[in-house]
């Protein structure tokens, strides 16, 4: 048994520990970005085919107490380097850092590397090359205060990139992040679900993968791949098992609309590309115009949050409008919303029932909850 670290956006490790839960991960211990846990490698190639809100899964080869650089060096120069990879490999060094008191991380970074390259060059005569756009082998270090820890990733290209996103708006969402949005707004396949500021549709994307049981790690590639210990027979075993749990691709109960004309088509392309446009209804069309698409269900959706004054004006001036829409056209929804804007409860005239902390990448943001109900949602007062 080994020792994983999976990361995930800020706000989904709960979401996370269910996940490996349901995979059968054992010892999981939930920290800030990310769950600890044990399994064997069977388990962490489950979860990089399936896991839906990891961003990473990570090997854990090393932790030791440290001081100084040389320390450092010291605990990646002793391990078996050339038992876990071929020194044909490229290789990159990532290191992360929680109150260190060593100030330099690059020198850090570049300490571990020529301890890697200098181990392998022990053993095997042989020096490997670093790649820093597409290493073969990505090595990360983590420094706590007094705690080196080193894994090697065995993800590679980050899990959010589901590789289906031909097009992208401005602040594109990640996947993991959408999956996540979905998870905590108790989504499941079958209950009518509405982006109607979908964007370049990664919510939308998400819901049509979930609802047709796609694990989101198919057709693609793993570092894992690069490993000595990797099992390619098992590994297309797995594959094959897991492809056979995909559902027929069929209309499901998924809407989505924007009023750009721009995004929509990037939508469309989107789904297109992954195969799902029969999956998902689209349409162009303004939100503060739009209609229940059935008389009960969910909407999760990414408003647009304003940066530049004007947009803030003209955000103050458009939330307030969104409210009356959910109000008179959405009885019996429940709305789901992640912004940065922390004014959006305040003008959109709506109660809050809920506000859970998300990270969009380095963002904080919101998603904020409001259960529509016959009547709007404030308290009426009582006539004296």
């Amino acid at each position: 048994m080994e020792n994983f670290f999976a990361t995930c956006p800020r706000g989904l490790e709960l979401l996370l520990v269910d996940e490996l839960r349901q995979l059968h991960a054992e010892k999981m211990h939930a920290v800030g970005g990310g769950v600890q846990f044990v399994g064997d490698f069977i388990l962490c190639h489950r979860v990089n085919l399936e896991s839906r809100i990891a961003s990473r899964v990570l090997w854990q080869v090393a932790t030791s107490v440290y001081r100084s650089e040389d320390d450092v060096y010291r605990t990646a120069f002793a391990l078996p380097w050339t038992d876990w990879f071929d020194p044909e490999c490229t290789i990159r060094v990532d290191i992360s850092a929680t109150k260190s008191p060593l100030t330099s991380l690059n020198f850090v970074t570049l300490k571990i590397k020529d301890a890697v390259c200098d181990k392998i060059r022990k053993l095997s005569n042989r020096r490997p090359s670093v790649d820093t756009r597409a290493p073969d082998i990505p090595i990360q270090g983590h420094l706590t205060e007094r705690e080196f820890t080193l894994y090697l990733d065995t993800t590679g290209e980050p899990l959010f990139k589901r590789g289906q996103r031909i097009a992208t708006g401005e602040a594109p969402l990640r996947e993991n992040l959408a999956a996540g949005m979905l998870r905590l707004a108790g989504w499941t396949p079958g209950v009518p679900l509405l982006d109607p500021m979908c964007g370049s549709g990664t919510i939308l994307l998400e819901a049509a993968q979930m609802a047709l049981d796609i694990a989101p790690g198919m057709g693609r590639h793993f570092a894992f791949e690069k490993f000595k210990n990797f099992d390619a027979g098992r590994w297309r075993e797995l594959i094959q098992k897991r492809g056979a749990r995909r559902k027929p691709r069929t209309s499901q109960a998924i809407y989505g609309s924007d009023l750009s004309a721009d995004v929509l088509r990037a939508a469309n392309a989107n789904l297109a590309g992954a195969g799902l446009a029969e999956v998902v209804s689209l349409k162009r069309a303004d939100v503060l115009d739009i209609t229940a698409p059935a008389t009960e269900g969910i909407i999760v959706s990414n408003p647009p949050y304003g940066v530049r004054l004007g947009e803030q004006e003209a955000l103050a001036e458009f939330y307030p409008k969104l409210g009356d829409v959910l109000k008179k056209q959405f009885s019996g929804w429940r709305a789901y919303f992640l912004s940065a804007d922390m004014r959006l409860p305040k003008l959109i005239h709506l109660a809050v029932s809920k506000r859970t902390p998300l990270f969009n990448g380095a963002l904080e943001c919101r998603l904020f909850e409001y259960k529509m109900v016959e009547g709007g949602m404030r308290k009426k007062k009582s006539v004296e």
